[in-house]
Formats: C-alpha cells, sequence, structure tokens
C-alpha cells in the first residue's frame, strides 16, 4: 500500500463566508449566483481545523491531499468526501526537540496501518483507490505541544461515500479471523530487510521468518475456535506454511533459506483464504496491491 504523508499545523484558518453582488442579470444567472454563495458559505462553515479532526470525521481537502494543511471541510460520511479519519495517537518520549520529518514519518508508517486496521479491519473491504495517510505535527507546531497524529484513509483519485467503519458491525469470528491474518501479512512487511538478497542480509531474513512464523501460529490458534469447512482447510494451510516459516527461519545459509521460503511464501498468498473469507461472509476481492506481489 502507498502511504503519504501531508504535515499539518496546529493554526487554523478562520471560515469566511464569500460576499457576492448581484447587479442587474437574468434570473436563471441571479438563482445560480445564489445557489453557489449557498454552497460557498455551506463550505466554509463547515471549516475546521486540522489539529481539532476527531476519528470518524470525514472531510474534503482544501487543495490537494499531500501538502501542508491548516484546515479541511468535514462533511456528513453520506456526502461524497475525499478522507475519513480512521485512528489517531501521540507521539511520546521524544523530548522537546522536534525529531525531524524522517522520525515522525517513520513513527506514523508503524502505528498508522495499527490504528487503521481497528477501525476499518477488513481492508479487502476498502473502496478502490483508498490509501492510507496521515497528517503529522510540523516543526512549528510541535514547539506549541502538538504531538498528535491523525491517520487517515484517502481516495487517491475522485471521492467516495459512506463512512468505513466496520468494527463495531463485525461478528466476533470474523473478527477474530481479521486480527490474526492482518497481523501474518503485518509481521511480512513490517520486518522486511532493507537489503534486496538474503545473501546480502541472511539474518534478517531469518528474522522475518521467525516473526511470520510467530503471526501464523497464533492466526492458526485463532481459526481452531471457528466452525466451517473452508475455514479448517485453510488453517491446515496455514499451519503446513508455519512450519515452512520455521525452517526458513533456522535455516543454516542463504540456499537452505530460499528452499524453505518458496512453499512458506506461496502458503500465505491471499488468493488461499478466498473461500474461507467467503464463508465467514467477508469481502473476497483481493486488492490488487497485494495480488500484484503474489502474481509473481
Amino acid at each position: 500500500m502507498t502511504i503519504r504523508a501531508p504535515h499539518r499545523s496546529l493554526r487554523g484558518i478562520p471560515a469566511v463566508a464569500a460576499l457576492l453582488a448581484i447587479g442587474a442579470v437574468g434570473c436563471s444567472e441571479v438563482s445560480d449566483a445564489v445557489d453557489s454563495a449557498k454552497d460557498t458559505a455551506k463550505k466554509a462553515a463547515r471549516q475546521q481545523s486540522v489539529y481539532s479532526l476527531d476519528i470518524g470525521d470525514c472531510y474534503n481537502p482544501n487543495g490537494k491531499a499531500e501538502g501542508t494543511a491548516y484546515a479541511v471541510e468535514v462533511v456528513p460520511c453520506d456526502e461524497a468526501h475525499v478522507g475519513q479519519v480512521v485512528g489517531e495517537f501521540a507521539i511520546e518520549g521524544k523530548g522537546q526537540k522536534y525529531p525531524g520529518d524522517d522520525e515522525i514519518t517513520a513513527v506514523a508508517d508503524t502505528r498508522c496501518p495499527v490504528e487503521a486496521q481497528k477501525f476499518a479491519p477488513d481492508t479487502w473491504a476498502l473502496p478502490k483507490g483508498a490509501a492510507l495517510f496521515y497528517y503529522t505535527p510540523t516543526q512549528e507546531s510541535w514547539t506549541t505541544g502538538d504531538r498528535a497524529v491523525s491517520c487517515t484513509y484517502t481516495a487517491e483519485k475522485g471521492k467516495f461515500s459512506g463512512s468505513l467503519e466496520t468494527a463495531k458491525s463485525l461478528k466476533p469470528e470474523q473478527l477474530t479471523y481479521l486480527k490474526g491474518s492482518n497481523a501474518v501479512y503485518e509481521a511480512l512487511w513490517a520486518n522486511q530487510p532493507e537489503k534486496d538478497t538474503v545473501e546480502e542480509d541472511l539474518a534478517g531474513y531469518k528474522a522475518q521468518a521467525k516473526a511470520v512464523e510467530a503471526a501464523l501460529n497464533a492466526h492458526v490458534e485463532g481459526l481452531a475456535g471457528i466452525e466451517g469447512a473452508e475455514v479448517g482447510k485453510l488453517r491446515s494451510t496455514l499451519e503446513k506454511a508455519a512450519g515452512d516459516w520455521k525452517k526458513a527461519a533456522g535455516a543454516a545459509d542463504a540456499d537452505a533459506f530460499y528452499v524453505a521460503y518458496d512453499p512458506a511464501f506461496t502458503g500465505i498468498d491471499p488468493n488461499k483464504s478466498v473461500a474461507a473469507r467467503k464463508e465467514l461472509g467477508l469481502a473476497t476481492t483481493v486488492p490488487a496491491d497485494e495480488a500484484e506481489v503474489w502474481a509473481g
């Protein structure tokens, strides 16, 4: 998933209603002008400081989605909108000195996916083109005490309507499945070594394999408490995959790692979970970015 980080500031922009002088024009022109003025006034009244956004707020940015933002137009979620706040947290333990854009971005990269999954656990059910963005403190707002990060799902093109919040409507077995499944892929990508080849960082790749194995074991254990033939088949598939990841984690050299890694990676192909997801009443279309990775 592509993650972008538009920066936010503590300062808000006051809403200013535009005044439109209507001269000697035709009735239709007057009507159009009045409608335009009403729309402008409504947008102005909806302006809210980025600093005061709450989880669940749907909004339209004033301009491009990326860049420094001071205020956005907060709208009802049933209206077309560009983004929705799906999580927030405070940056802690960083002292009084601004840690820098790179460090703040690294924290948001780690935390926002976790916070977003609490709000919308089934990432397969997200609208097409929805990407994880976040508003972070600027160096200026940091000096005023701003430590908050707002995580948002934002449409990369166009808009979407309706709230993305699904956590409260999901059944216990659905939540159990999603918690375990999300943890597996988070372990895979969060522990991805920077080096391109195993030969360059065998220890890093083995650590990644160990993390995926642990997440898979927890997922398999969770699936044991869920009824369903397809869920049972998936559990067996993932149990075998966990064994392959364990072999990769214990590989003596790069060649042994590759031998174990191929079936291990194939074993967690998202396509293998479609039937179980259907049985559980969850979304069944593999997101394009994930499908591309396993398409090879």
